[in-house]
């Protein structure tokens, strides 16, 4: 018996990781996609007038036994991945994107589906089950259902070679990270760094059972060193081999891969009738087009590139006075910016820290969450884990009603990917008049507690943890009744509002006063670190914006030309960059290559989204200013209109309800002094 494909007997139905073993998954998948076929079969079969009832919402309740156990295989893959799981996933992979294209180009079910769509003026659905029909017909329609067989079955090919490049794409770049790493065994060589990072690295090097130091390309290892080590050679090492993961013409080369993927997407979107791959994924987005996502980054550019000129020429002059430097390199960039920004506002991320004890942090989240949503979170020890890093909570709201499951998965390890995202084991919904909580998890790469200290964290890392619980808000607190529209199951371009919009919090003096004490004393961080925070919030943000724009450019370039003609990635991302570039450029290294977000993550055409949702979270946060950063009132409307909506209407609509009007760029550019 396959404990996959058994109902869990576990508290609030959470998954018995412990029970889990590898050679589960193959079957269960198997035993999972025939379950669904069925469960298809059975609507496609049904001899009565296709209804909502029978047809929509029975689809839409269909293979929760497979999405089960593809969000608990996939997570593993992405959280506590080894060999094993890693050969699964290319054996699944294929698998679940047959199944999904036998199910979009089901022309039985197509046709119930388009008949009901056909009648829907008649029909006096809810706001949210016209919002389903809607996303019904258009999962067909957008996926072949139009086509004829012959074309078909060319989508399927596509999508089937798609699939497996993206998990080749993203498997080769975790073996590009954990293949590098930077020994040192002169004690000289270490000079600037910090004392925990230093003892971080020592750590790493002990495990390997090497003398010396150990810096690796996983963040809290690079991060700092790029930031703090004055051995500029060092940096340039470490930066180097940072840049050039999946442009080494090895194994583990992205370059041909990047290629195909925006060739196969871009053939994709032809044969559905668009005219590029961006074309495609608008359509549903807020921005609606490339047009005006070109229209967004460009005026945002204008604003941004002369402050960001600006602050490089700053910058230039800064090194060049302190060191003699005559040309700054890209591993140069963070090291003299840290040095200006405390000779600035003698500020740096050292002082900082002890006030930022992980554990702290996290329960001032919870105490935030608490004071605007009335949301407690209580550790427990009996929800299954897939690490011993893990930490689960049971979340409550102030009636003391379940809301959710949160895990907390904080530090990096051989098996976990780079950087921090929120997922989900089990989404929210009501069936059989049953509100169905969700289970929802974080996962982040800070500095593990080490003998001496905790995880003490950098100021950026704290916004980190803020944006990704803003996420879990968005999945807890979902309140709708279909699976597919709970949680953050919305336009790409408004995920990000409740994430970005939690990290406003960070920089509020009445908000640090519940989590920032120091680790040994206890003492209150002092007001005139919080006054510098506030002042260096803006510290740079021209060529921080640039930067984002540059990325969003590079997507759009990718996604919205005809790639046909591409042959070299790096002279293509050059052209994309040229515009945007203030370092000089690093032949060694290329962007592409390990750009997870849009090769291997969802953000193809999307990653310009990161700044549309910086405009909406500063205007929605600007009512939370004018009201006060914990009214309940504003946190009310926020929570009922925003985050517990999820995809169940246009989402300006939603953020009109909640604002009472569309969102205005202008606090965005206000709070990032470019105005």
């Amino acid at each position: 018996m396959n404990i996959l494909t058994q109902k869990f007997s576990t508290k609030h139905d959470t998954a018995p990781f412990s029970q889990i073993k590898n050679e589960d998954f193959l079957p269960a998948f198997k035993e999972g996609i025939t379950s669904a076929k069925a469960e298809i079969d059975a609507i496609v079969n049904n001899t009565e007038a296709p209804t909502f009832d029978n047809t929509i919402a029975a689809m839409s309740f269909s293979g929760e036994m497979l999405d089960r156990i593809s969000s608990i295989f996939f997570n593993l893959h992405s959280a506590e991945t080894n060999d094993e799981i890693q050969q699964i996933a290319q054996e699944v992979s294929p698998l679940l994107s047959e199944f999904g294209n036998d199910v979009r180009l089901n022309t039985a079910l197509f046709e119930k589906v388009k008949a009901i769509y056909n009648q829907k003026d008649t029909l006096e659905l809810t706001v949210e089950q016209e919002t389903l029909l809607d996303k019904k017909y258009k999962s067909f329609s957008r996926n072949g259902a139009n086509l004829n067989e012959e074309k078909k079955s060319k989508l399927r090919e596509l999508d089937k070679e798609l699939s497996k490049l993206n998990l080749e794409f993203g498997e080769n770049v975790l073996k590009e990270t954990n293949a590098f790493q930077l020994h040192i065994t002169d004690e000289k060589e270490l000079s600037g760094l910090p004392e925990g990072v230093i003892e971080a690295a020592k750590e790493v090097a002990t495990n390997s059972e090497k003398e010396g130091w150990i810096f690796t390309l996983d963040y809290p290892s690079y991060v700092p060193f790029m930031t703090y080590a004055d051995n500029r050679a060092l940096r340039k090492k470490l930066a180097l081999a940072f840049g050039a993961k999946g442009f080494q013409k090895n194994e583990n080369d992205n370059q041909e891969i990047v290629l195909q993927i925006v060739k196969l997407r871009h053939e994709r979107a032809l044969l559905l009738g668009y005219d590029s791959y961006a074309n495609f994924v608008l359509e549903e987005r807020m921005a609606e087009s490339p047009e005006k996502v070109h229209t967004f980054l460009n005026d945002l550019l204008e604003k941004a590139k002369p402050a960001a000129e600006k602050e490089f020429e700053q910058l230039t002059a800064f090194a060049k006075d302190l060191d003699g430097l005559d040309h700054l390199e890209k591993w140069d960039g963070a090291y003299y910016s840290e040095k200006l920004k405390q000779q600035l506002f003698n500020l740096d991320d050292e002082k900082l820290k002890p006030y930022f004890q992980l554990e702290k942090v996290l329960n001032g989240a919870f105490t935030i969450a608490g004071k605007l949503f009335g949301l407690t979170f209580n550790e427990v020890q009996d929800v299954d884990k897939y690490h011993e890093d893990v930490t689960t909570y049971e979340v409550k709201d102030k009636d003391d009603n379940f809301v959710a499951i949160f895990y907390a998965d904080f530090f990096p390890r051989k098996g976990k990917r780079n950087g921090a995202w929120m997922t989900s084991y089990k989404p929210q919904f009501v069936k059989d008049n049953t509100n169905e909580r969700p289970h929802i998890s974080i996962v982040c790469n800070f500095t593990k507690p080490t003998e001496t200290k905790p995880s003490l964290l950098t100021f950026n890392e704290v916004t980190t943890l803020f944006h990704e619980f803003g996420h879990a808000l968005h999945g807890m607190l979902a309140d709708t009744v279909y699976p597919s529209l709970s949680g953050t199951s919305v336009y790409w371009d408004f995920v990000e509002l409740p994430s970005q919009v939690m990290e406003n919090w960070c920089y509020e003096p009445e908000a640090l006063a519940l989590f920032a004490n120091h680790y040994e004393t206890g003492e209150m961080i002092p007001m005139e670190y919080i006054t510098k925070i506030k002042e260096s919030a803006s510290f740079q943000e021209g060529m921080a914006t640039l930067r984002q724009l540059s990325f969003g450019m590079l997507d759009m370039g990718w996604h919205s030309l005809d790639p046909s003609n591409i042959t070299d990635v790096k002279t293509f991302e050059s052209e994309q960059f040229a515009n945007t570039q203030l370092y000089p450029d690093v032949a060694e290294n290329a962007m592409s290559t390990a750009f997870s977000h849009i090769f291997q993550g969802g953000y193809a055409s999307g990653y310009y989204s990161y700044k549309w949702a910086e405009v909406l979270d500063a205007d929605a946060f600007e009512l939370f200013q004018e009201k006060g950063i914990f009214d309940t009132e504003t946190a009310t409307l926020f929570k009922d209109n925003v985050l517990s909506k999820g995809g169940t209407e246009h989402p300006m609509t939603l953020y009109k309800r909640f604002r009472g009007q569309e969102p205005k760029p202008e606090a965005l550019l206000k709070r990032a002094g470019l105005l």
